[in-house]
């Protein structure tokens, strides 16, 4: 009984780090979603959630994941941003967090900004970096949200219906 209680624990805690993590940049949310959805399947003896639903809610971690590394890139490359200027736009969203919306709006362009200036005088360039770092962070962040609210969608319907 107390084990089933710790297991129940353990999933709730996995599963709200990953709905977190979905949007905070430091946290792999997709992967600590799937581990809390797959212990709360594990809690119930995989009786009503098995193997394919396992697999597809895997796969749209993966997808999760690798959407917010491509998205990330694309935004920086399209827009000639160096590697700084990204991670300069991922430490300015997490800081960001602190300031509320306004934060959340311009933490990763400032990020990717001061990034860029890091490895180039040149301003008008810099704002572009940062531009497109800031653009790809939020098309990453905007698949992984998607993509973890339909993993909680497809589990609860397999669950429940």
């Amino acid at each position: 009984m107390i084990v089933t209680t710790l297991t129940w624990i353990l999933a709730a805690v996995l599963v709200v780090a990953g709905i977190a993590g979905l949007i905070l940049p430091a946290l792999p949310g997709p992967l600590l979603l799937f581990a809390g959805l797959w212990v709360a399947a594990w809690a119930e003896g995989f009786v009503f959630v098995g193997a394919k639903t396992l697999i597809a809610l895997a796969v749209m971690a993966a997808l999760a994941s690798l959407a917010d590394f491509v998205a990330g890139a694309f935004g920086a490359r399209r827009y000639g941003a160096s590697p700084r200027s990204i991670a300069g736009a991922a430490l300015g969203a997490l800081i960001g967090l602190f300031f509320g919306l306004p934060g959340l709006l311009l933490g990763p362009f400032i990020g990717a900004l001061l990034g860029e200036l890091s490895t180039r005088a040149d301003l008008a360039a810099a704002g572009r970096a940062g531009w497109g770092a800031t653009i790809g962070l939020a098309l990453g962040t905007a698949a992984k949200v998607a993509l973890g609210f339909a993993m909680l969608a497809l589990f609860l319907a397999v669950r429940f219906l």
